[in-house]
């Protein structure tokens, strides 16, 4: 006797899926151009660029933490936060990558402090999670335990937009310290991002060559803005370094999507493919602090002592 046919899966889900990459894709193409192409006083491109690269980083956070909290079945009502404040802080970045001459302003400002915060909580758990496995800091855990990368960037979109109020707030060290101690800033931010993705890609075994390009450009720039920090002469190599970091954090998704393509059943079984296979949300992040980067390169050209 045959088996009884099974039915064909339903494609509202992909076309659903779909549609939200689209929308995703359109809004942080407009955001980065808010960075890439600034008009204006050089501190309010700043504030725009910083608000567009916060807002990258929550888009970015937001869809990871949503996937990874998912796949953990949400166990630990605490796992909705991430995802949350991700959401807030896309709207106060956005508010001020928008209006960046409100970005002082009381509202946003809570919002992203909160967000900022709940990314340094959210670190605490993630290490009191894999520190209480068998092993704790053994490599395994490492690997597959709850990552970091997350809730840090939470932190760092914080951060950004904090700073983003400042530059417009008129005072002293704006003109003085500020610029430089915020390429200091992104500099760490990626040196954090390509730790990460090159764990990660050693748990791959760099079975791509593709998987070099996370770990070899960033650092590059990373060295550059910390330069151009110390010496307006490294800004001509940072500018081009940062635009490549961004390109790379745009192609990222596509080549985790060839990486789902090329697993067992790849898009065929999309819905286990997105939970096991490279994170698409990942990569953006080097997109959102490579955006915040060209955004304060205008202020490190003439610096004050």
């Amino acid at each position: 006797m045959l088996a009884p046919r099974q039915p064909e899966p339903s494609r509202r889900p992909l076309i659903v899926v779909a549609a939200a990459t689209v929308t995703a894709a359109a809004g942080i193409g407009w955001l980065l151009q808010r960075a890439w192409k600034p008009t204006g006083d050089p501190n309010r491109r700043a504030a725009q660029a910083l608000g567009a690269g916060a807002a990258i980083l929550c888009v970015s956070v937001a869809l990871d933490s949503a996937i990874e909290h998912y796949r953990g079945e949400f166990k630990d009502r605490a796992m909705f936060v991430g995802p949350t404040m991700a959401a807030l802080g896309i709207a106060a970045s956005t508010y001020i990558a928008f209006r960046p001459e409100r970005a002082n302003e009381t509202l946003p400002k809570v919002a992203l402090v909160t967000v900022g915060a709940t990314g340094l909580i959210g670190l605490g758990f993630h290490a009191y999670n894999i520190l209480k496995r068998p092993g704790q800091l053994d490599a395994l855990n490492l690997f597959y335990g709850a990552p970091g990368g997350a809730p840090a960037a939470l932190t760092l979109a914080g951060l950004y937009g904090v700073i983003a109020g400042e530059m417009l707030s008129g005072k002293s060290y704006v003109r003085t310290r500020l610029p430089r101690r915020t390429a200091a800033l992104i500099a760490f931010s990626l040196v954090g991002t390509v730790a990460e993705a090159a764990w990660l890609h050693f748990r791959g075994a760099f079975q791509d060559p593709a998987m070099y390009a996370p770990v070899t450009i960033p650092p590059l720039a990373a060295v550059a803005i910390g330069a151009a920090a110390l010496s307006p002469r490294a800004i001509p190599v940072a500018e081009p370094l940062l635009k490549a970091t961004a390109v790379l954090g745009i192609a990222g998704p596509m080549f985790h999507a060839y990486g789902i393509h090329r697993n067992m059943g790849g898009w065929k079984n999309w819905s286990q493919m997105i939970l096991q296979g490279p994170p698409l949300p990942a990569p953006p992040a080097f997109l959102g602090i490579a955006a915040a980067g060209l955004g304060i390169l205008p202020l490190l050209e003439n610096p004050h002592k």
